[in-house]
């Protein structure tokens, strides 16, 4: 029924609108509907769009507008290349990085076959949080989200509902950002064979205990290039957790 449209299309904008207002970026496809609303919320805090097709199409065309607008103050982003029109098989690619960017997926709506149940689905693969508004059990367009809720997705009426749940991972950004400003800065361009050979002794002097960066240094007596090379391979590799004070410990 028309009447119950307007209500939860509502939602979008206003939590895309308060997500931003805490330096949240919210990220969805573009599509008509839900998708739109989202955006629009975040047009003046940040948004980003990832479309199915390559970034030069506008799909649907309807929103090119919005398109435009979100190019001036935003991204487009697709793994397609340039001139790719959008078709079917395109769409859970693009669900799987809305939901890699991202450290929970909302779902508004959806019905049992959506492709927003993809998306959340994907979300939990890669260990981000699902979020789920609750719907009329009587709506078609709802009986996805109400499934997700008796999944155990969380049930969302407001932005805080999603910040309460990603606050842990909020502050683990923040340590990050300040792990990043104490490093010592080089230029220094370091061998790949020195890096081979620095990387069992720094390891060794790494342990499921927080050590600090500087006590690194004057343990391995490596130059600071080197210990910063191991480190980040540790890091993109998965095995290293930062933490608050320029401190890092190896994953357990």
């Amino acid at each position: 029924m028309p009447a119950t449209r307007q209500p939860q299309a509502v939602y979008s904008p206003d939590i895309a609108g308060s997500l931003g207002k805490e330096e949240l970026v919210v990220s969805s496809g573009l599509a008509r509907g839900i998708d739109t609303a989202a955006h629009e919320g975040a047009l003046n805090t940040g948004t980003i769009a990832v479309v199915a097709g390559g970034i030069d199409i506008v799909y649907p065309r309807e929103n090119e507008s919005l398109y435009e607008k979100i190019v001036q103050s935003g991204a487009i982003i697709s793994e397609q290349p340039f001139g790719t029109s959008p078709t079917a098989r395109h769409f859970p690619p693009r669900n799987r990085l809305i939901s890699g960017l991202s450290f929970g997926v909302l779902v508004v709506e959806a019905a049992l076959r959506s492709g927003s149940l993809i998306t959340a689905r994907m979300a939990l693969e890669q260990g981000r949080e699902v979020f789920s508004v609750p719907g009329s059990p009587r709506d078609p367009r709802h009986k996805g989200t109400n499934g997700l809720l008796r999944d155990g997705a969380m049930l969302t009426e407001t932005a805080e509902d999603i910040i309460s749940q990603i606050s842990p991972m909020l502050k683990t950004v923040a340590a990050s950002q300040e792990f990043v400003k104490h490093l010592p800065e080089t230029t220094e361009d370091v061998p790949e064979n020195e890096t081979s050979e620095a990387r069992n002794e720094v390891c060794e002097l790494l342990g499921p205990v927080a050590v600090s960066i500087d006590e690194l240094l004057r343990e391995c007596q490596l130059s600071p290039a080197v210990v910063l090379t191991v480190l980040l391979e540790l890091e993109l590799a998965g095995r290293l957790e930062r933490h608050p004070g320029n401190m890092v410990s190896l994953k357990s």
